[in-house]
């Protein structure tokens, strides 16, 4: 039974996605306050959190049928959140346009985005359905590594954000779409045991 170090590094490498996307929210938002970061760092990590559990729920009752399209569900989700942060990037304002770095970011796009970055984490719970993990402390450690990752990405962005500019949602559109690729990629290439 995995402990509360490999739940960490669990949560680590479930939460990249999350910060590569939190980084872009942080640049090309409004520049975002400390408490403005740590809401929307515990937003990607409550959807974080609730993923395992989720996945777990399915891995005991259809372990089957999720397994078998969660990869499709997480590219759909990244690569359609990324395709519309790439138009964003591309609709026809001018690079240097000075409103463009303070454009807020919709709650439902920020929603999306928490999801979509979280499904992975579903298909990691059907495995800790299957490792007799506890999945309430699955659940806390991952979430709180997103909370402290995904805010830290926000912050991050919020400095870089004066020479990111407009081309931070450009580079995380790109970053969601690779990731829901190597998603899918995985799944489809991974050896049937």
């Amino acid at each position: 039974m995995p402990g509360i170090a490999a739940f960490g590094v669990l949560g680590l490498s479930l939460s990249v996605d999350a910060f590569a996307a939190a980084v872009g929210k942080g640049a090309t938002g409004a520049r975002p306050r400390l408490v403005d970061a740590l809401r929307i760092g515990a937003l990607f990590g409550l959807f974080e959190a609730i993923a395992p559990a989720v996945g777990w729920m399915l891995g005991v009752a259809l372990a089957g049928w999720i397994t078998e399209v969660d990869h499709w569900v997480a590219f759909a989700l990244l690569a359609g959140v990324g395709s519309h942060m790439l138009w964003e990037a591309f609709k026809g304002e001018a690079p240097d346009e000075p409103d463009r770095a303070a454009k807020p970011h919709s709650r439902a796009r920020l929603v999306l985005t928490a999801l979509a970055t979280s499904i992975d984490a579903t298909a990691v719970g059907i495995s800790l359905a299957f490792l007799d993990a506890n999945i309430l402390v699955a659940c806390l450690v991952i979430g709180a590594v997103t909370t402290i990752v995904a805010t830290t990405g926000v912050l991050i962005g919020r400095r870089a954000g004066t020479w990111l500019g407009r081309y931070a949602e450009l580079v995380g559109g790109i970053a969601l779409i690779a990731i829901g690729s190597l998603v899918l990629h995985q799944h489809l290439t991974a050896p049937v045991l």
